[in-house]
């Protein structure tokens, strides 16, 4: 985890690594209390019959549960001293490059990609790259933007 005393600081730290998040496993449990939440029940995210003979011999997550993952990925990445308050100000790219198969450990790898004043805080970026062992290519890329409140 980076952990930095104060804005000033982070405003400093454009470009760093600030390491790996995880893993958290997504389980079938977790996949199909997600599709009845979000009315997305398509078979292959909670049909595992069905699933083993279509094209990733398994359930897979939906990519906005693997998404969801990202506020407690940086979380675990991340920490800013002397704030009021860290608000989800929303995204930059999306992009899903390969599936994760039921019962898989997502990581993530943090970047701090930008940092801009604002008015009483700062608009901070960091780029999450998820992956799961083994996987050729991640599982889902990201820019995750916060607000940090002085």
């Amino acid at each position: 985890m980076a952990v930095f005393a104060s804005l000033e600081a982070l405003a400093g730290a454009v470009g760093s690594d600030l390491g790996t998040a995880g893993p958290i496993t997504i389980s079938q449990n977790d996949i199909d209390t997600f599709a009845r939440v979000t009315h997305d029940e398509q078979w292959i995210h909670v049909d595992p019959e069905r699933a083993a003979d279509g094209p990733y011999g398994t359930t897979i997550a939906h990519g906005f549960l693997t998404l969801s993952l990202a506020s407690a990925f940086l979380a675990e990445l991340l920490t800013v001293e002397g704030v009021s308050a860290a608000i989800n100000y929303g995204l930059g790219s999306v992009r899903f490059p390969a599936p994760v198969p039921s019962g898989s450990a997502v990581s993530a790898r943090g970047i701090l990609s930008g940092y801009e004043e604002k008015p009483g805080g700062a608009e901070v970026r960091v780029q999450l790259t998820m992956t799961v062992p083994g996987g050729a290519k991640p599982v889902c890329v990201l820019e995750q933007i916060v607000r940090y409140l002085r």
